[in-house]
């Protein structure tokens, strides 16, 4: 397949983005979107980014320029005679301060949402850690997106009666509106086992065996569409393939999943394929699926060649208006300029701009071998977590701080370090839990453990869940593993692949700038804006610090260094989400604890401490 590749170099006619602060995004060669009969415009993962990205030019778009965006490509798709529809798959809660800074907790980002006209949504696993969002999802999503909004194997606890219901309706029928394709959708989560006690996630294979699944895949659709918060390589969407594959011989399949983080596509079969978009609001996928044959209940499917095209679309005014064909001045509608007004006095009310301290480097969750200098979670480790994990009445125990890396969701960059930032690279909730008085020689096993993995950890507490969701991804998006602190940074392990480039950053090439160079099942030609790729490094599961412990003894004979001493005992103190983790880990290292041994260290989260901490050891004055 040939792609158009048209380089648009001047950037006198780049706009500025919509929100006061963030970068005016970059000029870059552009590649084509190829349109279909049926047209799908994707987000996932977008967890509260809907003011766009305030310090990288490639994502610096909002929301209000997306519901400008659709509303032209709508426009476009009627022009051309095909259908388009709008698609977002979950996780739009938790991760950035519009969401989490506001009492309650998404007091705007519900609102900006909903203005935009989404065709077909589902829930993600972050919509159902909390009992609150899970009541403010049931109550203010589902019914604004009342006729959009699919929970195939999600129900709901009502609070006054105790009755589990659907969250959703478990399945939609439709006819597109200019073509006339009949579509079964259905919308899925995987098979989440951590949610809030009102909610119940029914696992997928227990799920298609339910009356009305069966019902659903015996349906004579022209499509069927499956939307889910499941990454792409997950067994949820293989399972779900392959029921509806055994009763539908040839009916084309679309997939739009998430949860990973990642760009990604992937071929079930010559008519199934699915797409992944991102995260962070960072990307806007989009599928094209052309060669559909229409059927009916009378007209047997019979085998045809149906051809799906994606495209991985940077959310960047640069790239909206060339898709468009339009420009700065006639691609904002009002509509969209008025959520783009929401979001900035949003933004403002929750004064996220404040700053804190000024970030003196750049610190990497990924773009820098762990450990570094320039690693988030060396940082973390050496100098966040031994001054801010303190409890008063046990200040002088020695103790094991871990700390699982999935728990900090985003760089830090050189600079103002805001309010803002503190919900970007960690917007949870979670608080510190102890177990006192382990022995030091069983304590001291855990972090190993936590991250090598093994046949000790298996199904829910399978350990990849510890780490950041990127790493979630097939192997070949990962040729990395962990480097050690003495190996040349030249030679260490790197993947320039998926996730890999999805900062827009320093790069050695001064024609492209850094970004996706993406490579799913299709090829190395999805991203539309043409990027040179991003050295990526893996991380941990888990980080731990030392804190407290002896003094160094006296060098002995022979020696020149002080000699490290282990204290007998210390306490064991760890972000509450690992605790499960935690306890199995110390029951294979010799210790015999429980739940009943686990107390509070310290109610401070971990956005509280990181906060606490720059405020008191980074100046204020950049």
């Amino acid at each position: 397949m040939i792609t158009r590749i048209t380089l648009l170099a001047s950037l006198a006619t780049v706009a500025r983005s919509s929100q006061p602060g963030a970068p005016a995004p970059v000029a870059a060669p552009m590649r084509d979107l190829e349109w279909g009969q049926i047209n799908l415009l994707h987000t996932t993962d977008i967890h509260g980014w809907l003011g766009g990205h305030m310090q990288e030019p490639q994502y610096s778009a909002d929301w209000g320029d997306y519901i400008s965006f659709t509303s032209h490509m709508r426009q476009k798709a009627d022009e051309k005679g095909v259908d388009l529809l709008v698609i977002d798959t979950g996780d739009r809660v938790e991760g950035n301060g519009l969401y989490d800074a506001s009492n309650p907790k998404g007091n705007y980002t519900y609102d900006i949402f909903g203005s935009q006209s989404v065709d077909l949504l589902c829930t993600g696993n972050h919509e159902l850690y909390q009992e609150a969002t899970v009541d403010r999802e049931h109550n203010t999503t589902v019914p604004k997106f009342k006729h959009s909004y699919i929970a195939s194997n999600l129900d709901y606890i009502e609070p006054e009666t105790g009755n589990q219901i659907p969250q959703a309706q478990r399945y939609v029928k439709f006819t597109t509106k200019k073509l006339g394709y009949s579509v079964v959708a259905l919308g899925f989560i995987f098979d989440f086992d951590r949610n809030a006690n009102n909610s119940v996630v029914t696992p997928v294979e227990e799920t298609m065996k339910q009356e009305w699944f069966q019902a659903a895949i015996r349906e004579k659709p022209d499509l069927f569409l499956v939307i889910g918060h499941v990454g792409l390589r997950m067994k949820e969407f293989e399972q779900i393939f392959k029921v509806i594959r055994d009763q539908n011989w040839y009916t084309p399949i679309a997939f739009l999943g998430g949860h990973a983080h990642v760009r990604d596509a992937r071929k079930f079969d010559d008519n199934a394929f699915a797409i992944a978009s991102g995260r962070y609001f960072e990307t806007i996928g989009w599928m094209s699926i052309d060669g559909i044959k229409k059927k009916s209940a009378s007209v047997p499917s019979t085998e045809a060649t149906v051809t799906f095209r994606r495209r991985y679309i940077d959310n960047n005014l640069f790239g909206l208006h060339y898709h468009t064909g339009l420009n700065e001045t006639t691609f904002p509608t009002e509509h969209g300029r008025n959520v783009t007004k929401m979001i900035t006095a949003g933004r403002k009310a929750l004064k996220l701009d404040d700053s804190f301290g000024c970030a003196p480097q750049d610190l990497w969750m990924s773009r820098a071998p762990y450990p570094h200098n320039s690693s988030i979670f060396s940082w973390l480790e050496t100098q966040v977590l031994p001054t801010a994990i303190t409890n008063e009445e046990r200040k002088d125990v020695p103790r094991l701080a871990i700390v699982n890396t999935g728990a900090i969701r985003f760089d830090i960059f050189q600079g103002p370090f805001t309010k803002d930032s503190t919900y970007l690279i960690s917007p949870f909730v979670s608080k510190f839990n102890y177990i006192a008085d382990v022995p030091y020689a069983v304590a001291s096993k855990v972090i190993e453990m936590l991250n090598s993995g093994g046949p000790v950890f298996n199904g829910a507490l399978d350990t990849k869940y510890l780490s950041i969701p990127e790493q979630m991804a097939p192997s070949r998006f990962f040729e990395a593993s962990l480097s050690t602190a003495n190996e040349d940074e030249d030679a260490l392990p790197i993947f320039v692949d998926g996730e890999a480039s999805q900062k827009p950053l320093k790069t050695d090439d001064p024609e492209l700038i850094g970004g996706y160079t993406t490579r799913d099942d299709l090829g190395d030609d999805g991203d539309d804006a043409v990027h040179s790729p991003i050295k990526f490094y893996a991380v941990p599961n888990c980080i731990q610090s030392k804190i407290a412990f002896p003094a160094p003894a006296p060098p002995g004979d022979g020696q020149t260094e002080p000699q490290p001493q282990d204290p007998e005992k210390v306490d064991l103190v760890f972000v509450d989400y690992v605790q499960p983790w935690v306890i199995t880990a110390l029951k294979f290292s010799g210790g015999d604890y429980g739940t009943d041994d686990v107390k509070v260290y310290t109610n401070s989260t971990l956005t509280d401490l990181i906060a606490g901490w720059v405020k008191e050891n980074w100046k204020k004055d950049c």
